[in-house]
């Protein structure tokens, strides 16, 4: 018995699909092959047949296309101009912090201020997660 690969990038996948769709295996035998030697939720059969058909098409890139998305307005610049606001401000909240950054949502100025600068509330003042001693004591 083969040993089971638990998560395969989605590129190994389709190489293997692109591998035994040459040596003319149907669609419905390469997605009981994955069954047996991959995590069931690898790939559903749908999928396999869609990729069969797009390698019997001409396809030979076993890569997703890129494809056109509402660009991030985050970027370290951003992230660094919040910073320097917060630390003007310690007891502020995310809708006066909204007021200097009109355009950006308030979903995406609470992520960066919980998740890329990881603060966090306390008494009502917003202070780094990573506290040192001295913070502690104080």
């Amino acid at each position: 018995m083969f040993k089971t690969t638990v998560d395969p990038a989605d590129c190994e996948v389709r190489s293997v699909i692109r591998f035994l769709n040459a040596k003319k295996v149907k669609p419905a035998e390469i997605h009981r092959q994955f069954l047996e030697n991959y995590c069931e939720n690898v790939m559903t059969d749908g999928m396999v047949r869609k990729w069969v058909r797009q390698f019997n098409d001409g396809s030979t890139s076993v890569h997703d296309e890129a494809r056109s998305g509402r660009p991030s307005v985050v970027n370290d610049g951003l992230v660094a101009k919040v910073n320097e606001k917060i630390r003007e401000n310690r007891r502020f909240t995310i809708r006066m912090l909204l007021n200097g950054f009109p355009q950006i949502s308030k979903t995406v100025l609470h992520d960066i201020v919980t998740n890329r600068l990881n603060y966090r509330k306390l008494c009502s003042r917003w202070v780094p997660k990573m506290l040192t001693d001295v913070y502690k004591t104080k």
